[in-house]
């Protein structure tokens, strides 16, 4: 299973929150981007569950994120 996760960063963290999630296991790609959200993290994990416990116990402790959005891959 593939999920979407936008995160929110604090101001001046964005890059500093996307070089901490990069290696993470379980988050294939992690980069700051423009627009309304300031990271973009790429997850994997074999249910639901894993995808909840990648964004509750690895991106959301980072220092930095505020929020988080996922989108889960229908495909």
């Amino acid at each position: 299973m593939k999920a979407y996760v936008l995160i929110n960063a604090s101001p001046c963290h964005a890059i500093d929150v996307a070089k901490a999630l990069q290696g993470v296991p379980g988050i294939t790609a992690a980069d700051a981007i423009t627009g309304e959200y300031d990271v973009i993290a790429v997850c994997e994990a074999k249910d639901v569950a894993g995808i909840g416990n990648i964004i509750v116990d690895k991106i959301q402790k980072v220092d930095g994120v505020i929020k988080t959005i996922t989108g889960l891959a229908v495909r």
